[in-house]
């Protein structure tokens, strides 16, 4: 199998789509004659055209309103953000537009619709462009929220999104879109709302979603050197949430992690451990834990980034508490 980065896996899959069906269409800052802010959108101008591939103003809540009123009148926008960051601009189209058309229109309007673009931190880019709004999304009814880890999940899923008669928001980061995956040739979809058990394990569940999954992943290979076996999740999306490969997992190894970069409050770690305690508490052996980014804004400094970000070794002594190893 052929080995493809993340931004080329997100081109494969918008374009095949594309060339599927002539009502589906790219519209954002840069992503026509710039090839994309991050080359994700490079080459797409030339085959589709700049009816289909549609440069924009730096005018968040006017594109995104104008991509939610062509998706009522039968097409299907792709509409990219330059950073989640500045969907807030937009935020009244996405909530009170799109997300509530359908119920507001007693299901005489759907709104097949794809938000996406880079969430969360990306380095030394201070407060205002670093933010992770995940869980801020998945408060919403009428919105489904996708978060993929790696290049396969990302054209699987995005390929589902696309079709989807719902509006998506498919949140990307700016450190993935280099990576480097296995994507085979093939036409293939992954059904939105199904996590994916990325490695089996008997001791401690670990659940995350997006780039945190690097940071889950280099904490098992350690633990597993201490003889520690953690059985890894990925959720995918976020809405909906697959509670049931959680619980099932969690019955099996009796304590949970739940791992995220975002603010602690109203997280979607949050929504998962209530979840688990309420449906699976007989089976804990343990308290849950969260791991997730500071109650802060997220800083400049690299050296606060650090401290802020949840790391390797912190899930090492996360794991390492709910197991009750004290050396």
């Amino acid at each position: 199998m052929r080995e493809i980065q993340f931004r080329e896996a997100l081109r494969e899959a918008m374009s095949e789509e594309m060339r599927n069906d002539q009502n589906i269409y790219l519209m954002g800052e840069e992503v026509a004659e710039y090839n994309g802010a991050y080359k994700v959108s490079q080459g797409m101008l030339d085959e589709f055209g700049a009816k289909r591939v549609i440069d924009t103003p730096i005018s968040e809540l006017g594109f995104a309103g104008i991509g939610i009123g062509s998706a009522m009148n039968g097409l299907r926008p792709i509409i990219e953000f330059m950073t989640f960051n500045f969907s807030l601009v937009a935020i009244d189209q996405i909530i009170n537009g799109a997300a509530k058309m359908m119920s507001m229109s007693g299901g005489q309007f759907s709104v097949p619709i794809v938000f996406r673009g880079p969430t969360g931190n990306a380095g030394m880019l201070s407060s205002q462009h670093s933010q992770c709004f995940e869980n801020w999304y998945a408060n919403c009814p009428g919105l489904k929220v996708v978060v993929p880890s790696n290049p396969y999940d990302a054209k699987g899923l995005l390929k589902s999104a696309i079709l989807d008669p719902d509006p998506v928001i498919f949140m990307e980061s700016e450190l993935m879109y280099g990576d480097k995956g296995e994507v085979p040739e093939e036409t293939y979809y992954i059904e939105i709302g199904k996590a994916k058990v990325t490695k089996e394990g008997t001791d401690v569940t670990l659940v995350g979603f997006g780039k945190i999954m690097k940071v889950i992943h280099a904490a098992a290979a350690e633990l597993e050197k201490e003889g520690i076996s953690a059985e890894v999740i990925d959720l995918r999306s976020v809405r909906p949430i697959d509670y049931p490969t959680v619980i099932e997992s969690v019955k099996k190894t009796n304590r949970l992690v739940i791992i995220e970069e975002s603010w602690p409050l109203g997280s979607i770690a949050t929504e998962v451990a209530f979840k688990v305690q309420k449906d699976a508490f007989d089976y804990l052996d343990a308290p849950i834990l969260r791991l997730t980014g500071g109650d802060v804004p997220l800083p400049y400094a690299p050296t606060l980034i650090q401290e802020y970000l949840p790391n390797p070794e912190r899930l090492v002594k996360a794991v390492k508490e709910v197991m009750y190893v004290t050396k």
